[in-house]
């Protein structure tokens, strides 16, 4: 309805999702558009390694020798892949259209059921067809589970459904839980919300860098459809964090960097808040 009759040739959102757009409408029209693929994807493995830190002093999970299941490995998932092996754990890979197109490396849903000590999400929604990730994660997933892994997810939240997930922590088929996204947003299911061991309000990815990134994306992919040759120049002012990247590599100290627990204790104080905190989030640095 939006773009019916309208003289639009060109669409750019500069967020990796891009579920709000008529991508069939698009092109039965010519539209052109574009998403910034990558934007936040420093953003989210900041999230996502601040979170294996706090599972690892707060519930005891010790990270060196554990496996994690990474579930999407594309951009957010390949730095996952990096922070995780660094961190000394063992990495399990599962990526149905990379598997396909017949790359190695990756293991089936089975084995990450066996073995997993966390499962982590980084795939689109997909709501259809071979590829499809809605609802991944059902009661038959968690039935499945052969130990009691750690969830994460920072994807999107109908890759999980809800009352799987809850009834899955209730009877400790999964030790917990750590929650970006949500089905229904900004309608959360506060049972969940609360079960969660940190539940924030889909901020993984909200860092000053990458909302740069992604403003950059856009620019740069709208000046290249109109052949628009002006130089894009962004920058930040320098990040407050001055001692040096091996004090913040060393342990715990990179939770000072960003600890996700602040924003879960913000959310589940004032959680009829959601979309508010979401919009007005103080964009954090990154490393």
């Amino acid at each position: 309805k939006l773009l019916k009759g309208s003289k639009v040739k060109f669409i750019a959102t500069a967020t990796i999702g891009f579920d709000h757009i008529d991508i069939s409408y698009c092109k039965q029209y010519g539209i052109e558009w574009t998403n910034a693929a990558g934007c936040n994807s420093g953003a989210v493995e900041q999230y996502v390694h601040s979170s294996l830190l706090l599972l690892q002093r707060d519930k005891g999970l010790v990270l060196k020798g554990a496996s994690i299941g990474i579930i999407g490995v594309g951009h957010v998932g390949s730095r996952v892949v990096k922070i995780a092996r660094e961190l000394g754990m063992n990495t399990l890979l599962y990526d149905l259209p990379r598997m396909d197109s017949g790359e190695e490396g990756f293991v089936d849903l089975s084995t990450i059921f066996e073995k997993a000590d966390v499962i982590t999400f980084h795939t689109p929604l997909i709501k259809e067809g071979r590829y499809s990730t809605y609802h991944l994660a059902d009661t038959t997933f968690f039935n499945s589970l052969k130990k009691r892994p750690f969830i994460i997810n920072t994807s999107r939240g109908e890759v999980i459904e809800t009352f799987s997930l809850i009834e899955a922590l209730s009877s400790s088929k999964v030790s917990d839980a750590i929650l970006d996204v949500w089905e229904n947003e900004p309608d959360i299911d506060i049972n969940l919300l609360n079960k969660a061991f940190i539940s924030t309000p889909h901020i993984a990815g909200y860092s000053a860098e990458g909302k740069m990134n992604a403003t950059r994306s856009s620019l740069l992919s709208l000046c290249n459809f109109f052949k628009i040759n002006d130089i894009i120049n962004l920058s930040l002012p320098p990040s407050s964090f001055c001692k040096g990247a091996d004090y913040y590599n060393d342990g715990y100290n990179y939770l000072e960097v960003y600890n996700p627990i602040e924003d879960s204790n913000i959310l589940k104080s004032r959680p009829e808040k959601f979309e508010n905190i979401r919009s007005g989030y103080n964009f954090r640095r990154e490393l």
